[in-house]
């Protein structure tokens, strides 16, 4: 599970906050993050920075969550980069490889987005637990219910597909290490070599997430899980605070758009 965001124990008014409030401040700043320009994007990062800073999350914490993401972040970069070839500034490059100046701002404008986006999923996820966190996805995602659909089965779903991202993560680490004291590389042969390489994984990979899902139902099943409606050991309640949170949310939002 290293490299990957989880929750971290702390005290402080961020940990208190009600989960609802957090989850619409963080997809008040994806929001911002994806269209808006450089001004709002600039104050959403110092602010998510601060927010971190008075969480106590760690610097050593974030570049452990941003690891994985970082080979993503710079494809983004150089797609964009590399993709703007009949602009007019200055261009610069090694080689054929060239670059325009406006690819590379582009290029960096949409890396910096996404690591914004990303930043706001693991600031949520390490200052809220999981319980809570499901708690307020299912009270935000009541609604559906007036279509026939089960917000309770909802937020469960997407609780279980974060949960299993580390597991997924932990199973590809556990094949790779099997498979290398068997002889394989997976350091050598060049990109093309290593994607083969990787691309062997893919079916034992499949039946090692079969595998944990079939433990996973047996468990459900085995605490009397089948569905329908539940309670909550905690209830959430929003405050004085949690409304600050979620107007300051919604304004920055509209002012995203008007800006």
């Amino acid at each position: 599970m290293k490299g990957l965001p989880g929750y971290v124990e702390g005290k402080g008014r961020i940990f208190s906050l009600d989960a609802r409030a957090k989850i619409i401040w963080a997809a008040a700043l994806s929001v911002v993050s994806l269209h808006s320009g450089v001004l709002f994007l600039s104050f959403a990062s110092l602010l998510s920075l601060a927010i971190a800073g008075f969480a106590r999350v760690s610097p050593r914490r974030l570049s452990q969550a941003f690891r994985p993401a970082l080979p993503f972040i710079a494809i983004i970069f150089l797609l964009h980069a590399l993709t703007v070839t009949h602009a007019r500034s200055s261009v610069f490059g090694l080689g054929n490889v060239r670059i325009a100046a406006e690819g590379a701002l582009e290029g960096g404008l949409l890396a910096w987005r996404f690591a914004l986006l990303l930043l706001a999923g693991f600031l949520l996820a390490m200052t809220t637990r999981p319980a809570s966190l499901t708690s307020g996805m299912e009270r935000l995602l009541r609604p559906v219910k007036l279509v026939g659909i089960s917000s309770q089965d909802l937020a469960l779903m997407v609780s279980l597909a974060l949960r299993f991202i580390p597991v997924l993560q932990e199973e590809m680490e556990t094949l790779v290490e099997a498979q290398m004291a068997r002889g394989a590389s997976f350091g050598t042969g060049g990109v093309a070599g290593r994607v083969r390489a990787l691309s062997s994984l893919a079916l034992p990979l499949s039946f090692a997430v079969f595998r944990r899902c079939d433990q996973l139902v047996e468990a459900m099943h085995a605490r009397a899980y089948d569905g329908g409606p539940r309670t909550d050991l905690r209830e959430l309640a929003l405050t004085r605070g949690d409304w600050v949170v979620i107007i300051t949310a919604v304004l920055a939002v509209v002012g995203s758009f008007l800006v």
